[in-house]
């Protein structure tokens, strides 16, 4: 039974915690898919502050994505 906990803390300590995408740099792409690239991160842009308005109101994670895709289309309008 040692061993199986052993194993399990090891297991555990080894793994790595998971990364959010990273902004896509517009730069850094091949120019013929540059203006592709500054579209997506544009959405990224809108979906990281849609994402930081949720958290600031608290928003419940069973409410979020009603909240998320409801900000998005704001924001869709507003442009």
């Amino acid at each position: 039974m040692k061993q199986v906990i052993f194993i399990a803390a090891i297991a555990l300590l080894t793994t790595t915690p998971a990364r959010s995408q990273a902004l896509v740099d517009p730069s850094k792409v091949a120019p013929e898919y540059r203006e592709a690239a500054e579209k997506r991160r544009a959405e990224q842009i809108r979906q990281r502050e849609c994402a930081l308005k949720a958290d600031l109101e608290k928003v419940l994670p069973r409410d979020r994505t009603v909240y998320l895709n409801h900000c998005l289309d704001a924001m869709a309008a507003k442009q």
